[in-house]
């Protein structure tokens, strides 16, 4: 027991302050030295539920690490895994939180019928509490955006900011600490410029995207900014924006920051009708990509 806490408290430490490409690495020791965390290795007692709690936990922090590392399909299993432990020992509020990790992964796998059902499963009999009624919401706006349901989706947006406002509450659960306003704004910008409503969404990524504070995951939102900045024909902001972002983009932790910037910098490259200092910068871009690629990721 004391072993699989420490290694979740070191996991959730390692992805907040150095990022996925980092942590995953502990996630494999994780994964060497609890083997409960593979399916294939039996689940202990279900009468010893406290292990199975943190076992469950353990499991959602791996999923989400993978997932943030590019690492899919193992980030799939570990999903599973989490969401059988944690029904074992009743534990709602993890299975809830790896359901809306899921939907993320599967709406980031161009899934969205299955990331509006994974969403759809978190409510329960009772009201959730204000910021986890908020996540569910964005989770929903984001799939329903990829469906092409723009009105239902800035509709959920619209009950997203409404439930946020609401507060926190003693009910929160513990992980609900990072759904703040910049989260929210990230995400409102995010399923907005999946709607190609370009002058809603620069605002708020711009302002998610330079919030001083947060996990390292949060620098996808400046790749976000990057992309509605190309498809908005904001020529000069989005040069300005890969002048900021190169000299940390070989420090870059996130598989998804790094691929949403690859496939803006192609998009630069290649646009006939943009000036040809964003042409270039777009090319810089991929060759610092490519670069970061080659280089090995540090370990902790």
């Amino acid at each position: 027991m004391p072993l699989v806490l420490d290694t979740t408290r070191r996991l959730l430490a390692l992805d907040a302050g150095l990022g996925a490409r980092v942590a995953v690495h502990a996630v494999d020791e994780a994964f060497r030295g609890v083997p409960e965390l593979s399916a294939g290795q039996g689940t202990p007692c279900a009468a010893d539920g406290e292990l199975l709690a943190a076992l469950a936990e353990l499991s959602e922090v791996a999923g989400w690490i993978l997932f943030d590392a590019g690492r899919h399909r193992r980030a799939h299993r570990a999903n599973a895994r989490a969401l059988s432990l944690a029904e074992l020992c009743g534990d709602r509020w993890t299975a809830r939180l790896t359901l809306l990790n899921h939907s993320m992964l599967q709406a980031h796998i161009d899934r969205p019928r299955a990331a509006l059902a994974a969403a759809s499963r978190v409510p329960g009999p009772r009201p959730l509490p204000a910021r986890v009624g908020t996540l569910v919401l964005i989770r929903q706006a984001h799939a329903v955006a990829m469906l092409g349901g723009a009105t239902a989706a800035t509709d959920l947006l619209a009950q997203a900011r409404s439930r946020f406002l609401d507060g926190v509450s003693r009910t929160d659960p513990a992980w609900a600490w990072w759904i703040d306003e910049t989260e929210l704004l990230g995400h409102q910008g995010w399923v907005l410029a999946r709607l190609r409503h370009w002058g809603h969404a620069v605002p708020l990524l711009h302002r998610a995207a330079t919030a001083t504070a947060g996990p390292a995951y949060r620098g996808l939102f400046a790749a976000h900014l990057l992309a509605a900045y190309a498809g908005a024909g904001a020529w000069r902001d989005a040069e300005q924006l890969v002048g900021e972002l190169a000299p940390r983009i070989a420090d870059t932790a996130s598989a998804r920051t790094a691929e949403s910037l690859g496939a803006t910098a192609l998009r630069l490259r290649g646009r006939a009708d943009a000036p040809g200092a964003v042409r270039e910068a777009g090319a810089h871009l991929l060759e610092l990509l490519s670069a970061r690629e080659r280089r090995p990721a540090a370990r902790p």
